[in-house]
């Protein structure tokens, strides 16, 4: 069926934009995948509904980030709906992709923006492993999702870079304590990406062009582009990487 059968998988943020893609990328490989949303009910459902026309698992599960509260909301309505589905609460794929994105420079940046970056792509994810761990089966795959932006001097958006750069820390950090249980971590640092997100600039036929005619293969960037190195990173062939900030952004500022 394919090389993620009976393997169970969490993906934040999945119910547009890259966590779609990566949720129906997992799903295609056979894996059971919890369809994580914040708010958007109706489009979590609409993602369950095509990975299930197209043969695969899926099922819905909304929280709201906000605090660790809420992380644990999260586990106990997985903890549910898996020991309904499986029979127990075990879980061999975590991909961190929930985030938001606040532009603004260090001048113009304030405080409530500041925290809610940081509280939303740093605090979220690094309490999302932690919970995870104890339900996570050894030979399981951590998948965080950084950016690009780590390696490009963009001004306009410093904090949402700093998150990132957070995230590859703690990517890092991690790699060697989880080796001993064969759990490998990784990031995927994507550049532009066709998503909601970045609608502004994809709308504008300048910036569009502008965009596109960074990478070298002169176009943006598509879910689908960034949810096929999710589901190598979550397949058993990944099994000798660990620890590494996978740049997906199509050779952009090369």
């Amino acid at each position: 069926m394919g090389k993620l059968k009976n393997k169970v998988a969490l993906v934040t943020g999945a119910s547009r934009g890259i966590g779609r893609a990566v949720a129906a990328r997992l799903a295609q490989e056979g894996a059971l995948v919890a369809v994580h949303y914040g708010r958007n009910r109706e489009a979590a459902d609409e993602v369950v509904r095509s990975i299930e026309q197209s043969g695969g698992r899926a099922f819905p599960l909304g929280v709201e980030f906000r605090t660790l509260a809420s992380i644990h909301e999260l586990y106990d309505k997985l903890d549910a709906a898996l020991k309904e589905r499986t029979g127990d609460n075990r879980l061999d794929i975590l991909v961190n992709n929930a985030g938001i994105a606040r532009p603004g420079t260090i001048q113009n940046t304030v405080e409530e923006d500041f925290d809610t970056l940081m509280n939303i792509n740093v605090k979220m994810p690094y309490f999302l492993v932690q919970q995870a761990l104890p339900r996570l089966r050894d030979d399981g795959r951590i998948i965080n999702m950084s950016s690009a932006v780590t390696r490009i001097s963009l001004p306009e958006i410093p904090a949402y870079t700093m998150t990132k750069g957070a995230i590859n820390a703690l990517t890092l950090s991690l790699s060697s304590e989880l080796g001993a249980r064969g759990i490998t971590i990784n990031a995927i640092q994507p550049g532009f990406v066709a998503t909601e997100m970045n609608a502004p600039t994809l709308n504008d036929p300048v910036g569009h062009e502008t965009v596109a005619g960074l990478s070298v293969f002169r176009r943006w960037g598509q879910p689908e582009d960034i949810a096929d190195i999710a589901a190598f990173l979550a397949s058993p062939d990944s099994r000798w990487v660990t620890g590494q900030l996978l740049d997906a952004s199509g050779g952009t500022h090369l």
